[in-house]
């Protein structure tokens, strides 16, 4: 009930849109705010409750499954043909919602094959927490002792669970344990630094456990990788399945392969141009520390934001806080490689900066800290201002309930993309030409992912092919690309999101402008598309512009 109330505190407007649905929506995501599993990507992390507890026993997990079909019987007691257009749209992204929960268990079975699902189940949800920032009153430290606390048990779990177990997923989440142990110790210790002192007791006695119970899960791992015979190849017909019901695609993954390959030899041709017109130029250095790329970073942001507003691109709301770097806290710096390393704030810290750590500049760092250690705007554009934290600021905000979730990254990863090019058009990056030459680099790598994403699902690549192939033909630094391979062959569909979700903002925009003509707006249009963030573009295209044509993702 806790939960439920922390829901329809942050969600009051309830009798907007269908009040069937609205209900539904609200009692699902009360639901899924408990039960979601924890991830290393920062989109879709949710506000957990106080007493919040990662718990993935066989009984939870039975009873997910029941909670789903409950929820899925309510949807179809809703017949979307009794409702409006916009009503349609929000019918659709509830169904999404729910089917993701059948994806993660029924499709990808996540917790019966893959090892390192219960990483992220423990030491990613310490890392989840760690990540917020702010205070460490003694609520929040309890919140995180529970967790700490839960480790143990959460790993027996996996014990019990993993009966189609990969060996792939177990070596990645061997590589992710290694040193777990000693990085809980390096953790807590940190803490005791800044957390009441009443907590220390209790932090002590939940680290040793926490730390015994990962380097014991990581001993059984080694012991048994190599007699698991799961396989993560989900097949043509899953996929397909996913960018009907999930994804809300309107594409074959033929189509989306043709996609990726003419965006490909797009950004291979632009890249070359680029560099031509830069010939002579001298490569962009480091900063010499932190603090001097902190600071630019803040500057940057700043800019961003006025250049936006002066171009008439789009509207920066006042109320909006800012997206900065921070460098590394010691009790976030041990476990820094379980996943992205910012802190995008959430519906009820919307009076709060969204932050990203960020390490040292050093040479020889991978593809993407390299990239921001040169010039920080690359990255402020997808993650920050006007990538993910403005658009899930804004969309925080929605005065429709449904639309304030995350869906699928669909969306928001191809807003994040869209504005990189869209900027580098309008001029941002010209006083740094060689800065262009690094959103030429990252639409390469975008491009890429759509084919090993699909390849891998459909079994015409292995992880080590695909590590070696983007790797090599990005190019990028190899342990860069041997952990996005291993991430995209457990999690098939959400690499594709980077590059297909801008390829659908940019068919929406020339459709809107054809359709328009005289009466379209850029600023207007930009609007729609970032208060609507969390909505696949396919139903954004088709609720702005108010079609004839029915959208394609009704069952027959």
């Amino acid at each position: 009930m806790k939960t439920l109330f922390l829901f329809l505190l942050l969600c009051p407007a309830l009798s907007a849109g269908h009040s069937e649905l609205q209900k539904l929506s609200a009692d699902f995501w009360a639901w899924r705010i408990e039960r979601q599993p924890s991830a290393g990507d920062d989109i879709p992390r949710v506000e957990r409750p106080a007493d919040w507890v990662p718990s993935f026993s066989p009984e939870d997990l039975k009873a997910d499954e029941k909670a789903r079909q409950k929820f899925r019987a309510r949807l179809a007691a809703i017949s979307p043909k009794t409702l409006d257009r916009s009503d349609q749209v929000d019918w659709l992204l509830v169904r999404s919602a729910i089917e993701r929960v059948n994806w993660e268990l029924n499709y990808l079975r996540m917790p019966y094959k893959n090892p390192n699902f219960y990483v992220h189940q423990t030491l990613g949800a310490m890392f989840e927490l760690l990540l917020i920032q702010g205070d460490w009153d003694e609520a929040r430290t309890r919140q995180l002792i529970r967790v700490m606390d839960s480790i143990p048990a959460g790993l027996q779990h996996a014990r019990t669970n993993l009966t189609d177990a990969v060996p792939q997923f177990a070596r990645i989440a061997m590589g992710n344990l290694r040193g777990a142990d000693t990085a809980v110790k390096q953790v807590t210790e940190a803490l005791i630094a800044i957390t009441p002192v009443a907590t220390h007791a209790k932090l002590k006695r939940a680290q040793g456990p926490a730390s015994k119970a990962l380097a014991d899960y990581d001993r059984w791992l080694r012991q048994n990788v190599d007699a698991m015979k799961g396989n993560y190849i989900i097949g043509r017909d899953a996929y397909a399945w996913f960018l009907k019901n999930i994804a809300l695609i309107p594409y074959s993954p033929e189509e989306l392969l043709r996609q990726g390959r003419q965006e490909w030899d797009r950004a291979v041709a632009f890249e070359v141009y680029e560099q031509g017109r830069n010939a002579g130029l001298p490569e962009l250095p480091i900063y010499p520390n932190a603090r001097a790329q902190i600071e630019q970073e803040a500057a940057d942001e700043k800019a961003i934001r006025a250049f936006l507003e002066e171009k008439d691109i789009m509207t920066v709301p006042a109320w909006m806080k800012h997206y900065l770097n921070a460098e590394f806290p010691a009790h976030v710096a041990p476990l820094a490689h379980m996943g992205v390393v910012d802190d995008l704030t959430g519906p009820s810290r919307l009076h709060e900066n969204g932050v990203s750590y960020i390490p040292q500049p050093r040479p020889g760092m991978s593809f993407f800290r390299d990239a921001c250690a040169k010039d920080p705007r690359p990255i402020i554009v997808h993650e920050g201002v006007p990538g993910h934290y403005y658009q899930m600021v804004r969309s925080w905000k929605h005065e429709n309930p449904i639309r304030r979730r995350y869906y699928d990254s669909g969306a928001n990863e191809g807003i994040g993309f869209y504005v990189e090019e869209m900027l580098l058009n309008y001029g941002l990056f010209d006083n740094r030409p060689k800065v262009r030459e690094i959103i030429y680099r990252f639409m390469r790598l975008r491009a890429l992912r759509v084919e090993v994403d699909i390849r891998l699902a459909l079994g015409d690549m292995t992880i080590a092919q695909a590590g070696k192939y983007l790797t090599e033909t990005v190019p990028m630094d190899r342990g860069t690309g041997v952990d996005e391979a291993g991430f995209f062959a457990s999690t098939p569909g959400q690499a594709i999101t980077y590059q297909i979700g801008k390829t659908q903002i940019l068919h929406f925009l020339a459709d809107a402008r054809i359709r328009q003509g005289d009466r379209f707006n850029l600023r207007h249009f930009h609007d729609y598309l970032m208060v609507n963030g969390n909505v696949p573009i396919a139903l954004q295209h088709w609720e702005y512009l108010n079609p004839d044509e029915p959208l394609p993702f009704w069952d027959e």
